[in-house]
C-alpha cells in the first residue's frame, strides 16, 4: 500500500493536479470548458445510444417491469455519483477515480482501474463510429460503411485536437439534441396517453397497457434481475462530468451541481421516457423489437417519418458519445501519463492545453478496433467487446471502496472541502457494494453476462499483474 499524498498542492490551477504542469511542450490542461459546456455535459451524460437502441430488449425480456430495473439501476448509480461527486468536489482533478483509488487504494489500483477504465471507452469507440456509419451509409450508400467510420472517427479527432473548448462546444449542441429530443418525446407521449394530443381520445386509457398484457410483471418478478443486466451498461458516462471538471473555470461548482442533479436527469430522461413507451403500446408489441422502442411509440402517435427521425437522434447520441468517449480516453491517458503509470509522451499538452499524444494513442487504438470489427465481427471484435463488459461495474465498485478510505484522508487532512457529503456513510456506501457485487454474481448465471464477467475479470487480473510486475522492478532499480 502507497503512502497517503497530501490533497495540499491542488491549489496550483484551476483544474487541480491534473491542469497544473504539463511537462515539456506544454503548460498543462486549460480551464476552457464553460459552465453551460460542464452543465450539458452532465446531462446528456446520461443519455447514450443504448437507451435510444437497446431499450426495446430490456421491455421484450421484462415487460413493464423493466422500470423497476431502471430504477433499481438508476438509484445505484446516483449513489456511486454522490460518493464520486464527493471526492471531486474536494478535489477535481481530470484523473477523477483513478487518481482518488491511486491515493486511497494504492498504486496498483489507480493504474488498473484506470487503464481498464481507458481500455473500455477506445472499445466504445469502434462500437459507435460502427454504428453512426452503419446509420449515414444508409442514407448515402455512395460511399462504404467503412468510409463513414473513417471520416467520422478523422473529424471528431479533429474536434478533439484543436481545444477542450471545442470538445464543450461540440457535445453541448450534440448533448442539446438528446435532451430536446427526449424531452419532446415525453411530452408528445404524455398527452398522447391523456388524450389531449389532436387525433387522440379516450384519456388515461394508455395507462392501462401497463396491466393489460399479463400484468406488471408479466415474465415474473425474477424478469427485473434479467432486465438490470441488459440497462446496466447504458448508465456509463455518468462519471465524465467529474473528469472534465477539471478543465473548467469552477470546477467545484460544476461537480456539486452535477452530482445534486443526477437524481432527476436519471428520473426524467430514463424512467420518464420509458414510462411513456409502456404507456403508448403494449409492451409485447412485435414493434418494438422490429422497429425499436421509441420509433414503435412515434408511429402509434402518429408521427410521420419516425423512423428517418429518430435515426438522426440516434447518429446525433453516437456522435456524442464518440466525442465523450475520445475526451475521457485521452484524459484518463493524461492523467496516467503525469502519474508515471503510461508514457510521459501522454502527459505533454499543446500550448491549447491539448494532451495531442493521449488523444493520438487513443483513437488509434480506436482505429485498430474498427478495422477487428469489419476484419473479425464475431471473433477479435466479440473479444474485446466481452472483455470491456463489465468494466464499468468494476469502475463503480473501485469508486465505492476508494470513497470509504477518502473520506478520511479529506476530513484529516482539508475538512473544509468536504463540501458534498455521501448520504447515510459508510451505510449506503457498503450496501453499494453489496448491490453492485450482487449484479456481479449473478451476470454470471447468465450465458451472455458470465462470459462478459470473466474475460472482463481476466483482462482486470492482467493489468494488475503487469501493475505489480512494474513497481517491483522500479523498486530494484
Amino acid at each position: 500500500m502507497t503512502s497517503q499524498p497530501s490533497l495540499a498542492t491542488e491549489e496550483n490551477s484551476p483544474g487541480g493536479p491534473a491542469a497544473a504542469d504539463g511537462g515539456p511542450g506544454g503548460d498543462g490542461l486549460k480551464a476552457g470548458l464553460k459552465n453551460r459546456h460542464l452543465s450539458m455535459i452532465a446531462i446528456g451524460g446520461v443519455i447514450g445510444a443504448g437507451l435510444f437502441v437497446g431499450s426495446g430488449s430490456g421491455i421484450a425480456a421484462a415487460g413493464p417491469a423493466i422500470l423497476v430495473s431502471y430504477a433499481l439501476v438508476g438509484a445505484m448509480v446516483v449513489l456511486v455519483m454522490r460518493m464520486l461527486g464527493e471526492m471531486a468536489a474536494a478535489r477535481p482533478t481530470s484523473g477523477s477515480f483513478s487518481a482518488y483509488a491511486d491515493q486511497a487504494l494504492g498504486r496498483w489500483a489507480g493504474f488498473t482501474i484506470g487503464w481498464l477504465y481507458w481500455f473500455f471507452w477506445v472499445v466504445v469507440l469502434a462500437v459507435e463510429a460502427t454504428a453512426g456509419a452503419k446509420i449515414l451509409n444508409g442514407w448515402m450508400p455512395g460511399v462504404p460503411q467503412w468510409g463513414w467510420a473513417l471520416i467520422v472517427m478523422v473529424v471528431l479527432t479533429a474536434v478533439n485536437l484543436a481545444s477542450v473548448g471545442s470538445y464543450g462546444e461540440f457535445e453541448f449542441w450534440f448533448a442539446g439534441i438528446k435532451v430536446v429530443a427526449i424531452a419532446a418525446f415525453i411530452v408528445i407521449g404524455l398527452l398522447a396517453v391523456f388524450g389531449v394530443l389532436p387525433g387522440t381520445h379516450d384519456a388515461g386509457s394508455g395507462l392501462a397497457h401497463l396491466t393489460d398484457a399479463g400484468g406488471f410483471f408479466p415474465k415474473g418478478p425474477g424478469a427485473i434481475l434479467t432486465g438490470v443486466l441488459m440497462v446496466v451498461f447504458s448508465f456509463m458516462g455518468s462519471e465524465i462530468v467529474t473528469l472534465a471538471a477539471g478543465e473548467s473555470e469552477d470546477p467545484r461548482k460544476a461537480v456539486t451541481k452535477a452530482t445534486n442533479s443526477v437524481i432527476w436527469r436519471i428520473a426524467i430522461f430514463y424512467l420518464g421516457s420509458i414510462f411513456v413507451v409502456l404507456t403508448v403500446l403494449p409492451w409485447n408489441s412485435a414493434s418494438i423489437l422490429k422497429d425499436g422502442s421509441y420509433v414503435a411509440a412515434l408511429n402509434v402517435i402518429g408521427i410521420p417519418h419516425a423512423g428517418q427521425v429518430m435515426d438522426a437522434i440516434v447518429l446525433t447520441a453516437v456522435l456524442s458519445c464518440l466525442n465523450s468517449g475520445l475526451y475521457t480516453a485521452s484524459r484518463m491517458a493524461f492523467s496516467l501519463g503525469e502519474r508515471g503509470d503510461a508514457p510521459k509522451a501522454f502527459a505533454r499538452t499543446t500550448g491549447r492545453g491539448v494532451p495531442r499524444a493521449a488523444i493520438l494513442g487513443s483513437v488509434v487504438f480506436g482505429f485498430i478496433a474498427v478495422w477487428f470489427n469489419y476484419q473479425w465481427p464475431d471473433t477479435v471484435f466479440t473479444f474485446l467487446l466481452n472483455s470491456s463488459g463489465a468494466v464499468a461495474l468494476f469502475v463503480w465498485l473501485v469508486i465505492c471502496f476508494t470513497q470509504l478510505r477518502m473520506r478520511g484522508i479529506i476530513l484529516r487532512e482539508q475538512p473544509e472541502k468536504l463540501t458534498v457529503k455521501m448520504w447515510l456513510f459508510p451505510y449506503l456506501t457498503w450496501a453499494t457494494i453489496a448491490a453492485i457485487s450482487f449484479v456481479l454474481v449473478y451476470m454470471l448465471t447468465d450465458p451472455s453476462g458470465r462470459e462478459q464477467v470473466l474475460l472482463s475479470l481476466l483482462v482486470a487480473v492482467f493489468v494488475v499483474a503487469v501493475s505489480l510486475v512494474r513497481d517491483r522492478v522500479a523498486a530494484k532499480r
